[in-house]
């Protein structure tokens, strides 16, 4: 508020002339006052970081975040809980692997930020589909979005005040190639009307005998024909039948986040990089170099785009993509990997990325604006070192381009330190999802608990629940 909008000035007058003026002075500043009132709610309302509710748990949760920033508990324990979406009146709608119902759908009727209404729908095999949920949760173009191993559907958004869809979901996409390895169907939206969607491999890194010591990989990849990549699809049709010939994008062997960037318009994927360097090449791997490679990359596609798999993987350390062992590699000889796609942003191996966010909203300080918030779920293929990852780290962007490196934001899922396998990790941060006031949302997927993160502008202490 500016101050000289709300001052009075006092005539220079006799005071018998003061005295006269006196009942006008005072309906004056009666509407003058008022008027400044209305200016300071108007300003609160137009500045998220003052209209963002702040409730916050006294630890956290059990997570620690950057000075200023607190979570509360949305709920505790959903169990093993995947993908979220929020919906615009705060709902929040959970990909879950619970025996109770595959999709929790939560609602806050108490203003406390904790979801006190929780109803299941759905089946744990989406009509009779016989195959699990999995991964892909979203909200768009007035419908509620899902995923398995094999399809991807659409509800309506419930309206009159429902919380739950009505319903079986219309099919939008079917007949995805049936795998058991990196099965999950992922999915994103443009600006445009298109549907994007994973398809990971059904392999390693393409092997004649597959995670068999020093076996040669096929070359060409015939899994590259029907997996390997990003698919597109219309986001407004139903009854789309999978077909290599809607690839979007290829040589990605397991995409699990995926997000469209609406700052410059593309695509953005986070790819799990391949295991097993040391246990499959011993002559050429250390086990301290099979911990740390090959990167977990953040990639942006275009179409026609082709990151490599499984050809070449990208070594972080050395900041070049070089070529696989399985096809004559060294871990230092490039050859034809000089012609793929590189990372925008790479991360140490096998920390699983499967939360990718790009940040739209305006109540984190403008330095998280239009950057990236990745949920890294854990590592396995560290042994035998401590495993590494679960957290939620942060890749700063400006004018489309990163910006730096990226940064721990949340940390302290496991809860030991250090981590011997994923099995010991309390949590496993999993899914991200913006809400309609600019508020965080995390998931988990050991026990189903769920994270809102805001912004409070203060140091971390005891009385704000900073950890």
């Amino acid at each position: 508020m500016n101050i000289k909008k709300c001052c009075l000035t006092l005539p220079s007058r006799r005071p018998d002339a003061l005295f006269r003026l006196l009942p006008i002075l005072s309906l004056l500043a009666v509407l003058l006052i008022a008027g400044c009132s209305e200016e300071e709610e108007q300003e609160t309302e137009s500045n998220p970081q003052t209209s963002v509710e702040i409730e916050c748990a006294p630890d956290n949760g059990g997570i620690t975040l950057p000075d200023g920033f607190c979570a509360s508990l949305v709920v505790d324990s959903l169990g093993r809980a995947r993908h979220i979406a929020v919906a615009a009146n705060g709902d929040i709608y959970v990909k879950t692997r619970s025996e109770e119902g595959g999709i929790a759908a939560l609602r806050d009727t108490t203003g406390d930020f904790k979801a006190d209404v929780i109803e299941r729908f759905s089946t744990m095999t989406p009509m009779g589909s016989g195959i699990l949920w999995e991964t892909g949760m979203a909200i768009h173009d007035g419908y509620l979005w899902a995923s398995n191993k094999v399809a991807v559907y659409r509800w309506p958004m419930p309206e009159g005040g429902a919380l739950v869809p009505e319903g079986d979901p219309e099919i939008v996409v079917s007949g995805f190639p049936e795998q058991n390895a990196h099965a999950s169907k992922s999915i994103a939206f443009d600006n445009s009307g298109y549907l994007y969607v994973n398809v990971g491999t059904p392999s390693n890194n393409c092997q004649e005998e597959q995670r068999t010591p020093e076996s040669p990989g096929l070359d060409p990849c015939p899994q590259l024909e029907r997996h390997a990549g990003i698919w597109r699809f219309s986001a407004s049709d139903t009854g789309q039948t999978f077909s290599p010939d809607a690839r979007y994008a290829t040589g990605l062997r397991n995409v699990v986040g995926l997000d469209w960037n609406t700052d410059v318009g593309a695509l953005y994927v986070t790819q799990h990089g391949r295991d097993q360097l040391n246990q499959l090449w011993p002559e050429l791997y250390t086990e301290e170099e099979n911990a740390e490679l090959p990167a977990e990359e953040l990639l942006r596609l275009t179409e026609g785009a082709n990151a490599g798999w499984p050809y070449c993987y990208y070594d972080w350390q050395q900041e070049k993509k070089v070529l696989s062992p399985e096809y004559g590699g060294d871990g230092q000889e490039v050859g034809r990997c000089a012609e793929y796609l590189d990372p925008v942003a790479a991360f140490p191996g096998h920390w699983a990325p499967n939360g990718l966010l790009f940040y739209t909203g305006e109540h984190f300080p403008e330095r998280y604006r239009g950057g990236a918030f990745v949920a890294f779920h854990g590592s396995w293929n560290r042994a035998p070192l401590p495993q590494q990852g679960y957290k939620v780290s942060f890749v700063p962007f400006e004018g489309g381009s990163t910006a730096g490196d990226y940064e721990t934001f949340a940390d302290g899922f496991a809860g030991v330190e250090p981590i011997p396998n994923r099995g010991a990790a309390e949590y496993r941060p999993m899914g991200l999802a913006m809400g309609p006031d600019g508020a965080l949302f995390i998931s988990d997927s050991q026990e189903g608990r769920i994270w809102r993160v805001v912004y409070t502008g203060k140091e971390n202490n005891e009385e704000t629940g900073g950890g």
